[in-house]
């Protein structure tokens, strides 16, 4: 980070201390109980300045869900005051963003993709709600905003996804995507509320439709995958001609990061297989993520090692999906593999420059702790991501 660079606020999940934090809040738990006074300091610090509690800016990676989802991870009852604070916070700007989303829907408008998506959307506090386990009505709402999200919605002749967004997607020119775009990634994307519905189902907590939701979005990514079994794969967004002709026109596979890529997509998937009891996409799903983790073809893809981006987050979401993959799946055997490849590029390579959770060396460092410490019962942190299942 240069002197002209704006340092990121303490409140935020992605770059800041919140997200830092994660680490010796995660080796306090699992291994290493002399790391709560580490801990503690992160603590002071993500709290010390302010915390973004107003709806148009705190979402789970950035102000009050932001630092109560790390504060609860840390497991600490000494936080609990804190907690109970932030959650006034929360349930409040919570009930504002449903309002608002319901509106939306009942006006028949299609939706900014921060309005659902986990990064900046209620799939995001949903997930913080999850994850807290103390307000399950509120947890209930979100689920069923997320199931009318998937009702189809008339647009100039077109049947489109209720999560379909007008705009183009924000690294892109909006010449190069005129109608709009479907976004599937795990980050920004439909595979986020996918996760969210089955992790939530997973663990007891469900609403009337929800099954339905989910065979919705499915059905979704079935008509978007390219390819079958070891070879199939998934486009991170697809353009509105693609949607109508139910041709995907780009050239191959994409990065397979945890944000867009491969990895998110397939995990969503098989949480949701595992979830409705689908056993054909869980096949689907697993032989898709072993066919990619074992293709150099699309593993060069990735250029750096991040959580977000790059490495890491494939090694960590392969963890993930491996300990849930049905017996004989090629998984358990490759992330090791995966493991150890992570280390000899952070080896060559250097950790990512900054030190965030996303895009840097905190995420890389959390992730490859999170395998080799091998305890996917005690872990909770990457719920935020919606790995975590």
């Amino acid at each position: 980070m240069t002197a002209a660079e704006p340092s990121p606020p303490g409140d935020s999940l992605g770059d800041g201390a919140a997200g830092m934090a994660l680490l010796p809040f995660e080796r306090a738990r699992t291994d290493d109980p002399a790391a709560v006074a580490v801990a503690h300091q992160w603590a002071k610090r993500m709290t010390t300045g302010t915390v973004a509690a107003h709806p148009d800016l705190a979402s789970l990676f950035r102000g009050a869900p932001a630092v109560a989802f790390a504060l609860h991870t840390s497991g600490q009852p000494a936080y609990a005051r804190a907690l109970d604070s932030l959650d006034e916070h929360i349930v409040t700007l919570t009930r504002y963003r449903l309002q608002a989303a319901h509106d939306r829907i009942d006006e028949g408008r299609l939706p900014a993709v921060r309005e659902f998506d986990l990064i900046s959307g209620l799939t995001g506090i949903g997930a913080y709600l999850l994850h807290r386990d103390r307000h399950s009505q509120l947890l209930r709402e979100v689920l069923a905003y997320l199931v009318r999200l998937t009702e189809p919605v008339q647009v100039d002749g077109d049947t489109l996804p209720g999560w379909w967004s007008a705009a183009p997607p924000a690294d892109r020119p909006a010449e190069d995507w005129p109608g709009g775009h479907g976004n599937l990634g795990l980050a920004h994307g439909a595979a986020g509320p996918l996760a969210l519905l089955a992790t939530a189902m997973r663990h007891g907590t469900t609403v009337p439709g929800q099954e339905a939701a989910m065979a919705t979005i499915g059905q979704w990514f079935d008509r978007c995958r390219v390819g079958a079994g070891r070879a199939a794969w998934w486009p991170g967004r697809i353009t509105l001609a693609e949607q109508r002709t139910g041709v995907i026109t780009q050239d191959g596979p994409q990065r397979p990061s945890w944000c867009y890529g491969t990895p998110g997509q397939a995990r969503a998937q098989q949480l949701a297989a595992l979830a409705l009891g689908d056993l054909q996409r869980r096949q689907q799903a697993e032989d898709a993520f072993a066919g990619c983790v074992t293709d150099d073809r699309q593993l060069v893809l990735l250029r750096d090692n991040s959580l977000c981006h790059g490495f890491a987050g494939l090694v960590l979401a392969a963890w993930r999906a491996a300990a849930d993959a049905a017996p004989g799946n090629e998984l358990a055997v490759v992330v090791p593999r995966l493991r150890t490849r992570l280390e000899q590029r952070l080896h060559i390579e250097g950790s990512p420059d900054s030190g965030g959770l996303l895009e840097g060396e905190a995420g890389t460092r959390l992730a490859g702790h999170t395998v080799d410490t091998d305890q996917p019962e005690a872990t909770q942190w990457d719920l935020c991501l919606l790995l975590s299942g």
